[in-house]
């Protein structure tokens, strides 16, 4: 008998599209469902504040697509850049 929680822990959600654009995001595990399908955005950094304009019913449900992750990394080093 399978358990369901482990199941759904296991299994990624087919969610496309990206929380803060509305694009598609990319997820190749979203796609697949599976997490054993590589994809962009383990090799990249996603800053906090990106991830904190995700609206909070969305949170751990979609991930972003690299065009939001990049021009957030983009404006978070402007801001450190200028000491905001």
């Amino acid at each position: 008998m399978t358990d369901p929680v482990r199941e759904r822990l296991l299994t990624p959600l087919p969610a496309t599209g990206c929380p803060l654009c509305g694009g598609p995001n990319g997820c190749a595990p979203a796609v697949s469902g599976s997490f054993d399908s590589p994809c962009w955005c383990t090799t990249v950094q996603i800053p906090a504040e990106v991830l904190a304009r995700v609206p909070a019913a969305q949170r751990g449900q979609a991930c972003i697509c690299r065009a939001c992750a990049e021009a957030g990394a983009r404006q978070a080093q402007a801001d450190a850049d200028s000491g905001c």
